[in-house]
């Protein structure tokens, strides 16, 4: 009788892993790449073949080559060994970046020890010694002299294995292993968005230089424009209201230098701590704006290849692959789960004969069927399914967000031109009225003040001028980083 339901227990275990294998197939859905958007272009309408031009640095055609693919060191497009230099110090030296390896690091070794555990079976030895001292009597025993003390040594080797039916396991590995995918993409964003971010900030920091420079040549020049004005109302050639006023002008631009030092100390602090150094040793090399030069021919590419050139996308996407495989971590957990498990082993009252032979074994099979939980299983399987939902939500908006971002600079970039153009034709008439003002006080024809204030018309077209193309810099820097710029596939 004993035998007989031995036999069926055993056929029973035998026909759920025959079951399971036949089926072959992992609990929980199959996750599939998401389709590339649909767009064809970024903008309403016919995307822009090129902006206007205009006079002087930074002003030339910028035509945009749909289609093509960006360099991985975008920023070599500027030209700037310098900006090259710091961009190659930032990449070795910048400690997010390091942060960032490391969590990749983590995140692998993660996956190796899962794989180990989940792919192959434990074994474990192990070896022990006890003292005993049987007391014959009490069983009705009895022996003259009673037995001594005595060691009793056991040596045993023992291996389990639990079969994954149902893919449970192997829908864990595939979370961990979108969880690696995550941490490399997220390493590519931190990369690219410390390349751009440098550039940036070298954008900012050379047009801060250069709006300074002139904002004290401009209080130079209304300081001197002032002393004139003031000696000329001594002598009775000009009313009060005209030093008021030359004194309110000259206050306000005073009032222009200690926004902008201040703000070019914090860019030149940040762009130490970008380059992996301390603020306190800020001094990194002087960069012109007029050293850079502006891209004329602008890759980009196109909607459909932007969710696999753009980090974030990617990580975003393996955040939802990562929720695909924990829904079948969830499901694998409603049915059975069954455990292999032998050993062999060895007693002996003698330590010396532990090894001489096999005299203790087992083998066992477990079924382990989850029956009640308090509804505990399908809860987290609910909740697997809404995170799931909530990782597909957030790689579409992501998707979208990264469209907008392209087409934000593109429009910026058209503004940016027209912009560049209205200031460049300012600063050049205020150059030609500054021209003529010169050759006609050389001629008599008008006084210092004129003349001075003919220059600084000049200097305050040309404060504009810088900003507009600064702008437009910084925009072009923006385009090519929302397009993808600088990527390097980790797969």
């Amino acid at each position: 009788m004993l035998r007989s339901a031995e036999d069926g227990t055993r056929r029973a275990l035998v026909s759920a892993v025959l079951v399971g294998f036949l089926a072959g197939c992992a609990a929980g859905p199959d996750f599939r790449r998401p389709e590339p958007p649909a767009a064809s272009t970024y903008l309403p309408g016919a995307p822009p073949s090129e902006t206007v031009a205009a006079e002087g640095p930074g002003g030339a055609t910028q035509r945009f080559d749909t289609g093509a693919d960006i360099p991985s060191e975008w920023w070599s497009l500027f030209r700037s060994e310098s900006l090259d230099r710091r961009i190659r110090l930032a990449l070795e030296e910048n400690p997010t970046l390091a942060q960032a390896r490391a969590r990749l690091a983590q995140v692998r070794e993660e996956l190796n020890a899962r794989t180990g555990a989940t792919r192959y079976p434990a074994a474990d030895a192990g070896i022990s010694a006890e003292r005993r001292k049987l007391n014959l009597a009490s069983l009705g025993v009895s022996t003259v002299p009673e037995p001594g003390p005595f060691t009793l040594y056991n040596a045993s080797i023992s291996v389990s294995y639990v079969l994954d039916l149902f893919g449970g396991n192997r829908r864990a590995l595939e979370g961990l292993g979108a969880k690696v995918d995550y941490r490399k993409f997220e390493l590519e964003a931190a990369r690219r968005t410390l390349a751009a971010n440098v550039v940036n900030a070298s954008i900012r920091q050379a047009s801060l230089r250069a709006r300074i420079g002139i904002a004290r040549d401009l209080l130079e020049a209304q300081g001197r424009q002032f002393v004139i004005t003031e000696e000329r109302y001594k002598a009775g050639g000009v009313s009060a209201l005209d030093v008021r006023n030359q004194n309110m002008l000259l206050d306000q631009t005073r009032a222009l230098l200690p926004p902008l030092e201040r703000e070019l100390a914090r860019v030149t602090h940040q762009l130490a701590v970008y380059l992996g150094r301390e603020p306190a040793a800020a001094a990194v090399d002087g960069l012109d704006l007029d050293a850079l030069h502006l891209p004329e021919e602008v890759p980009v590419r196109l909607p459909s290849s932007l969710a696999r050139k753009r980090p974030d996308i990617r990580a975003a996407e393996a955040l939802w692959h990562q929720a695909s495989a924990n829904v079948g971590v969830a499901t694998a957990d409603l049915f059975p789960r069954i455990t292999l498990s032998g050993s062999l082993g060895s007693q002996r009252t003698g330590s010396g004969d532990l090894l001489n032979g096999v005299n203790v074994w087992s083998i066992a099979g477990n079924l382990m069927q989850p029956i009640f939980r308090g509804g505990a299983l399908r809860a987290r399987k609910r909740s697997a399914v809404a995170a799931y939902d909530e990782a597909a939500a957030a790689y579409r908006q992501t998707v979208l967000q990264g469209l907008q971002e392209v087409a934000d600079a593109l429009s910026a970039l058209d503004v940016d031109a027209r912009t560049l153009q209205a200031r460049a034709d300012a600063a050049g008439h205020a150059r030609a009225g500054y021209e003529i003002a010169r050759q006609q006080y050389l001629l008599g024809g008008i006084s210092h003040l004129a003349l001075l204030d003919a220059r600084r018309q000049l200097l305050q077209s040309a404060f504009d001028r810088v900003q507009a193309q600064a702008d437009r810099y910084a925009d072009t820097a923006a385009l090519l980083h929302a397009l993808g710029g600088g990527w390097r596939d980790p797969e």
